[in-house]
């Protein structure tokens, strides 16, 4: 039997008697919690309890990016768990404690909070600085807890990243000051390949260890690459290499043919939500905001700057709303029929409605890039 309508948990908020019956709201949660796994020992079983979680949260009517930062919740959880379980296991085998203090930060849509339900693996780390006489007694140590902390993700679910952007290679394990030469060496000039991992770099969230490491090298960077004219140019021209998905005349353009999954599709996430997070995220960096978030720093954009008026936010933050939510809704379909959650949608499961909105929201995020280019 397939049910076709059910009441939101909201609903039961309100008594008969006019009194606010918590109790009955939180029912799906609590029976939630009492059958799933969610936060078990076991990370590949809390992993693969994200979806019945998400599952459980869109009966409460939250927005989808509502939804995607609880999943950044619980992926940040996740990894806690994997760096305390690669700890002990170190100390267990004659390791001993950090030698210094470090911080794990993760990268991209975790560190974003925009996490939906197909992510891998992004992740860098940030050691205290130490003496270059003790690099192979601690530099040592950190490259085994990075291995072993991404090997328990990847058992868990979340796959290894396969551009090797993680803290168990020494591209991306650093003391704070090889971290910060690093930055001043990449802002330097205009190479493509170096601004393409300074970009990877840009959205971070410390998620273990000592965040003041986290937040020393931030300022640093927010300092170094707001003054580096030649880097925010490049920075300008790799927009280019995200052309949103809207043929010249300004229709949806869909992508038939061996790399799309359907016979309708559009990548969503690399030709929609990627080049209103990439342009974002360079304003960003020109204004030397600190956010994190694509939310946040539209808002921040509009209100502590001249480069985005209230309207233009609030028309953005509804296009990058609505998009994230076919995702999402996509990729739960996916996932119950035992697919790939990834970053197509298939244009056939849109309403007549939604093509149209989705349509709007790619032309303001097209003007948007197109505005951001001139700036």
């Amino acid at each position: 039997m397939r049910i076709v309508y059910r009441a939101s948990p909201w609903r039961s908020l309100v008594s008969h008697d006019g009194l606010l019956d918590t109790s009955a709201l939180t029912a799906s949660l609590r029976d939630f919690r009492a059958n799933a796994t969610i936060f078990s020992p076991s990370l590949s079983d809390a992993y693969a309890a994200q979806l019945s979680f998400v599952e459980t949260l869109v009966r409460y009517d939250l927005p989808a990016w509502r939804i995607s930062e609880l999943i950044s919740d619980h992926i940040a959880w996740l990894y806690r768990q994997s760096i305390a379980m690669a700890l002990d296991e170190m100390q267990a085998q004659g390791w001993g404690k950090p030698p210094v203090d470090f911080c794990v930060l993760t990268l991209g849509s975790a560190a974003r909070f925009e996490s939906l339900l197909g992510p891998d693996q992004d992740n860098a780390l940030i050691i205290d600085d130490y003496p270059d006489a003790r690099h192979v007694e601690v530099d040592g140590y950190f490259q085994a807890l990075g291995e072993r902390f991404t090997q328990h993700l990847d058992a868990a679910g979340i796959p290894l990243c396969r551009g090797h952007v993680m803290a168990r290679w020494p591209m991306w394990r650093k003391r704070l000051s090889e971290w910060q030469q690093q930055f001043e060496i990449w802002s330097a000039d205009r190479q493509v390949k170096r601004v393409q991992q300074t970009n990877i770099w840009l959205d971070f969230y410390p998620v273990a260890g000592n965040a003041e490491l986290a937040e020393a090298l931030g300022q640093q960077v927010r300092s170094t690459l707001s003054s580096a004219p030649l880097f925010m140019n490049e920075m300008v021209a790799l927009l280019d290499e995200l052309p949103v998905a809207l043929d010249r005349f300004g229709r949806i353009a869909s992508h038939p043919g061996l790399a799309a999954p359907y016979d309708q599709a559009i990548d969503l996430k690399h030709q929609g939500l990627m080049p209103l997070i990439s342009a974002a995220r360079l304003l960003c960096v020109r204004y030397q905001r600190s956010e994190i978030g694509t939310r946040e720093r539209l808002t921040a954009l509009a209100h502590f700057t001249r480069a985005l008026t209230k309207e233009q936010s609030a028309l953005l933050l509804a296009a990058f709303n609505r998009m994230q939510h076919l995702l999402l809704e996509q990729q739960r379909h996916n996932k119950s029929h035992g697919q790939t959650a990834d970053g197509w949608v298939d244009l056939r499961r849109l309403r007549d409605d939604e093509r149209l909105l989705l349509k709007f929201d790619l032309q303001q995020i097209k003007a948007f890039v197109n505005q951001v280019k001139r700036l």
